[in-house]
């Protein structure tokens, strides 16, 4: 088992990960009658989209001898309605300026992020657009 999770009450859950005892709560969006108060569920996927591209990433780049230290982003969730769901997921990872990287293993560096399991994980329909910001290229 991954997790332990229990029902809070009030539209709010206690996820436990089991391994480490790391704790997060969940709470429903004020738009759907939460309080808004942690991460909803449909955020904590967004969230892991976005940490998988990065961490899935810095495997690959601590091969190829890249730290990808200081990497930020940004993620932003797109409701639709009628089924209440996720429409759109926008992921924009900005790497450090003093990253400087040839193309080649920016190219290399990217697919690893396109094909993360958390993104191969997705269904096909949900809209996902990942964007790469890369300090100005090496010689």
């Amino acid at each position: 088992m991954t997790a332990s999770i229990v029902y809070k009450g009030q539209l709010r859950c206690e996820c436990t990960h089991l391994q480490s005892g790391t704790v997060i709560e969940t709470d429903a969006p004020t738009d759907n009658r939460g309080k808004g108060e942690r991460f909803s569920p449909t955020d904590t996927l967004c969230v892991a989209l976005a940490t998988c591209i990065v961490t899935t990433m810095a495997l690959k780049a601590t091969d190829m001898q890249i730290e990808l230290a200081d990497t930020s982003i940004a993620v932003t969730k797109h409701m639709l309605s009628d089924p209440r769901r996720i429409g759109k997921i926008d992921v924009i990872l900005t790497f450090p300026a003093s990253l400087q990287l040839l193309e080649k293993d920016r190219v290399i560096l990217q697919r690893v992020g396109d094909n993360c399991p958390v993104a191969k994980s997705l269904h096909p329909e949900l809209n996902v657009n990942i964007e790469y910001h890369w300090a100005l290229s090496a010689p």
